[in-house]
């Protein structure tokens, strides 16, 4: 993929969440939330200060991450469906 984020913008995939309850229940497509949780695809250089120094992303190509439930803005790259979003709108990195 030759897509690659500006500023502190970060390229994210979802992660889907399970088909079955922990009851063994099989939940339908249209019952689904879309997932909080995705895996960092690319990421920007990073955001500038007022004095032009840059600050280096805290998150990395590969990270497992969760965001906001409306955070980013859905895009389809390669014919897969990705989400565009600032490095901020992530909430944190599970390690």
């Amino acid at each position: 993929m030759a897509f690659k984020p500006l500023h502190d913008r970060v390229l994210v995939r979802r992660i889907e969440g399970e088909e079955k309850t922990k009851g063994g229940l099989i939940i339908p497509d249209t019952a689904k939330e879309k997932p909080a949780e995705g895996e960092v695809v690319a990421v920007g250089q990073g955001a500038r200060k007022d004095s032009g120094e840059l600050i280096a992303p805290s998150v990395a190509v590969g990270d497992r991450v969760l965001f906001g439930k409306w955070s980013g803005t859905e895009v389809t790259l390669d014919g897969k469906e990705l989400l565009i979003m600032k490095e901020s709108d992530i909430l944190g990195i599970i390690a």
